[in-house]
């Protein structure tokens, strides 16, 4: 709605009252004025019509009719009056304006009726006769009280209101020049009133957009003055607990953002009010754009809006465990807890989102190494257990079947071996990473790799296979040789083992920036997307059945991976399904 400011809210009320003052007493003083006039014209005429009394007199008694007429005609030359004589009975007997007997009775003439009533009668009305208004004033002429005639005198009223006008006219302009000095002096007086006004709303504007450093100056108004001392401390005191809110929200902005945990708050219809940078990037959302937005059209998570909705109804705090498909799928622990306002209401709630993605997987493999490292140890020593079963139970009696068992069991006995010694190495690299007891030297790529392709000749020219290396003497790193040379020497048995015969394994290193990196390609089967991720994890193989058939431990890329790691580096993998892999190993150079 239109706001109208306090100067046009007091201006045209004084201005008002104003005309309305000048025109009530112009109005009444008009009113007045005229009837003042139209008494002093009546009182006139009364006096014109006594004298007209005395002179027709005598006619009157001698009905001598006629020089009452003609006296009425030179008295009317003389005074511009009319004047009209009418017997009691309403006939007209003298006119000055008008031959008598052609002019009606005038018996029912309310001039006429009051002058024989009470003494004399007045009356402003049309004249049929002369066609204007007029007025007249009637007195009755008496002898021993009886009334011989009544004599009426009149004028023309436009007289009068010709006079009236121009009284009227000096009045109107008179009032004019009145009403425009006052209202002068009232827009005067309504501008020094709301100046002080318009000041203070000036300066509160400033207040209301953060200037809370500005005084209002003290008015001459009492009341203002105490209205602006009010104002002056109102911004004082706001400012003071604006600079410590500020303060607080400062303190509590660098917490959050600094806290490991998200945490997120929404009101009571699930609009997010604050939410920090931990929260938003475990829920995959920006956090700018998700201020005063609900839940449901930010999160993506029925799981996590439905948990949101709990909260906001329970009283009590709340637990539950969320996963998050964002970044390859998050696991979070969401902790919950209702807020209430000042009157103990319900406002909101705020939660507090912990990311155990990494202790589920860390379960998930610890799960999975346990089952891995039991089935891989239970099958040798079933077979064990069972073939030495079978020589207690007479097979050793003859020679070549104990001797075909006990080849099985020392088969099996070196698997275990196998595995116990990946096992241990595995466990000695992560311990030797923690303490960092293992040594390093810088030296060149090259011997160690030749090292490596050497120990694989003889498994590889069992199936035809050519190792080629590219890697210049030039390339150094700070390595230790022995952890590198085992690592290589895994990924070409690795390579060896599935790929076809007469293929040909590539193995490379060259630096990179600030890095060395060594590769292993083969033209084997390739492995399939899905397993990617997870081929470096310990027990992982992609074909169980033809890794036990080719005697493998599922250990040898753990131990690869592991082995990266200790030197600072880390290992990745490319892969086609029926063109090959590569294998890569990033070392920080020296």
């Amino acid at each position: 709605m239109f706001k109208k400011r306090l100067l046009w809210q007091l201006y045209p009320s004084f201005l008002l009252i104003i005309v309305i003052s000048v025109v009530g007493v112009a109005w009444y003083g008009s009113q007045s004025l005229r009837k003042f006039h139209l008494n002093q014209v009546a009182e006139d005429l009364k006096s014109r019509a006594h004298l007209v009394e005395k002179q027709i007199s005598t006619n009157l008694v001698d009905h001598n009719f006629k020089e009452i007429d003609y006296l009425c005609k030179q008295i009317r030359e003389a005074s511009s009056t009319r004047i009209t004589v009418i017997l009691p009975n309403g006939e007209v007997i003298a006119d000055s304006d008008e031959i008598p007997g052609r002019m009606k009775n005038h018996a029912d003439r309310p001039e006429f009726q009051d002058a024989l009533k009470q003494g004399s009668g007045n009356s402003l009305r049309f004249s049929e006769t002369l066609g204007k208004r007029m007025m007249y004033v009637a007195i009755p002429i008496k002898q021993d009280d009886k009334v011989l005639a009544v004599v009426r005198t009149s004028v023309p009223v436009t007289a009068i209101d010709e006079t009236l006008r121009n009284i009227y006219k000096k009045l109107f302009w008179a009032g004019v020049i009145i009403a425009v000095c006052t209202a002068a002096i009232s827009l005067a007086i309504s501008k020094k009133i709301s100046r002080p006004v318009e000041q203070m709303t000036n300066v509160t504007k400033d207040f209301a957009s953060g200037k809370l450093d500005l005084r209002l100056s003290m008015p001459n108004t009492a009341e203002l003055a105490e209205l602006a001392k009010a104002l002056n401390e109102m911004a004082r005191q706001l400012n003071a607990k604006i600079d410590t809110i500020t303060e607080e929200r400062s303190q509590i902005q660098a917490i959050l953002s600094s806290m490991i945990e998200g945490v997120l708050a929404v009101d009571s219809s699930g609009h997010i009010v604050s939410i920090n940078k931990a929260a938003a990037e475990l829920l995959g959302i920006d956090a700018t754009s998700s201020h005063g937005r609900s839940v449901e059209e930010v999160v993506r998570n029925p799981q996590f809006q439905q948990y949101v909705k709990n909260t906001l109804e329970n009283k009590q705090s709340t637990e539950t465990d969320c996963s998050v498909l964002n970044d390859g799928g998050r696991f979070l622990q969401l902790y919950g807890s209702s807020l209430t306002d000042n009157k103990g209401n319900r406002s909101g709630a705020v939660l507090v989102l912990h990311d155990i993605t990494r202790t589920r997987r860390l379960e998930e493999v610890r799960r999975d190494f346990v089952a891995n490292v039991s089935h891989e140890l239970k099958t040798p020593v079933t077979s064990i257990k069972g073939f030495v079963e079978t020589l207690l139970d007479g097979a050793v009696n003859d020679p070549e079947q104990a001797q075909r068992f006990l080849k099985i069991i020392a088969k099996h006995s070196d698997r275990l071996n196998a595995i116990i010694e990946d096992l241990l190495s595995l466990s000695g690299l992560e311990e030797d990473s923690e303490k960092r007891r293992l040594s390093f030297e810088k030296t060149s790529i090259r011997p160690t790799l030749v090292s490596a392709i050497e120990l694989s000749k003889v498994k590889a020219e069992e199936k035809h296979i050519t190792i080629e290396l590219l890697c210049d003497k030039e390339i150094t790193a700070k390595i230790n040789s022995a952890l590198i040379e085992q690592a290589v020497l895994n990924l070409i048995d690795n390579a060896i083992e599935y790929s076809r015969d007469n293929s040909k394994i590539q193995v490379n290193a060259l630096r990179i920036g600030n890095e060395v990196l060594i590769t292993v390609s083969d033209q084997g089967c390739g492995i399939e997307k899905d397993h990617l991720e997870r081929i470096f994890e310990r027990f992982y193989v992609v074909d169980k059945g033809r890794s036990r058939k080719l005697g493998g431990t599922g250990l040898g890329l753990s131990i690869v991976k592991h082995i990266a790691q200790v030197h600072g580096g880390h290992v990745e993998v490319q892969s086609t399904i029926g063109k090959g892999s590569t294998f890569e190993i990033y070392l920080p150079a020296s």
